[in-house]
C-alpha cells in the first residue's frame, strides 16, 4: 500500500506496470474500497485490507471491466450510481458504447478486446446506488458522468482530496504501459461521450482540489484546477 492523504490508501496493480489503482479508505473499523481494479488484483486487495479490518463495502466509480475486475471474488457488498447498475450487473462486456473500431492501430485494437475481457471478473449484484451530494466514508460523492454514464468521483472537504477514477488519464490509454504525461480526456474509443467528459473535467477543477488522484498511473498535484481546465480545453 502506499499512503495518499489521512485514511487514504493506495493498491496499484496490473502488468507489466502497475497502472490499475484501487483506493483503501478507512472506514469505521474497515476499509470501503473505491474501484476494484482487475480480476488479478483480489488476492491483494484482500491481504491489503485486512489489517485495517477487512473489506466492508465496494464502490465502484464505474462499472468497466478494470474498475469491477476483482469485486465479484471480494464478497463485499457493491455500491454505484443508478445509471451504472446495468453495467454492473452485465454478465458480457464490453459495453455497449464501446467504439474499439475508433484505436487507430490494428494490433491494439485486437490487444484491448482481449485485456478487457482478461481483466473482467465478471458481474456483481449492486447492493446499493448513489447520488450526487452522498456521503460515503467521509468523502461526498460528485457525479462527473462522459466516460461512464453513471460515473462519479470522491470528494473530502475537510484536505481537498479528489478521487476521480476516469474523469482524466495521466497516461495514453493507447500504449497504456508508458507515456506517462499531463491529464486528458478518456480516450472516445472507451468513452459514452467527450464532450460530457470534458464538462466533468471542468466541474472537478471548479471544486479546487489540492491532489486529484486518478483511477490509473500518478495523481495530479500543485495548480490542479489550472492541469484540469488545460485537460477540458485540449481538443
Amino acid at each position: 500500500m502506499e499512503p495518499v492523504a489521512d485514511g487514504v490508501h493506495l493498491v496499484r496493480g496490473g502488468f507489466p506496470k502497475r497502472v490499475m489503482n484501487v483506493y483503501l479508505l478507512e472506514d469505521d473499523g474497515g476499509v470501503t474500497l473505491f474501484d476494484a481494479g482487475i480480476r488479478d488484483m483480489a488476492a491483494g486487495l484482500r491481504a491489503a485490507a485486512e489489517p485495517l479490518g477487512g473489506i466492508r463495502r465496494i464502490v465502484l466509480g464505474h462499472a468497466h471491466e478494470d474498475h469491477r475486475g476483482a469485486a465479484a471474488e471480494l464478497s463485499a457488498p457493491v455500491l454505484c450510481h443508478e445509471a451504472e447498475r446495468a453495467y454492473a450487473e452485465a454478465e458480457n462486456q464490453p459495453t455497449d458504447y464501446f467504439r474499439l473500431e475508433l484505436i487507430e492501430k490494428r494490433p491494439m485494437r485486437v490487444l484491448m478486446s482481449r485485456m478487457l475481457h482478461l481483466w473482467d471478473g465478471g458481474p456483481v449484484r449492486v447492493a446499493e446506488t448513489l447520488a450526487e451530494g452522498d456521503e460515503i466514508a467521509g468523502f461526498r460523492v460528485v457525479c462527473v458522468p462522459g466516460h461512464a454514464p453513471g460515473m462519479i468521483a470522491l470528494f473530502r472537504e475537510s484536505d481537498r482530496l479528489a478521487l476521480t477514477t476516469d474523469s482524466f488519464y495521466t497516461l495514453d490509454p493507447m500504449s497504456y504501459t508508458s507515456a506517462y504525461g499531463p491529464p486528458r480526456t478518456p480516450h472516445e474509443a472507451y468513452s459514452q461521450s467527450t464532450e460530457q467528459a470534458r464538462e466533468s473535467i471542468r466541474k472537478l477543477a471548479a471544486l479546487e482540489p489540492a491532489s486529484a488522484w486518478p483511477g490509473h498511473a500518478d495523481p495530479l498535484v500543485g495548480d490542479v484546477r489550472a492541469q484540469l481546465e488545460r485537460a477540458a480545453a485540449t481538443t
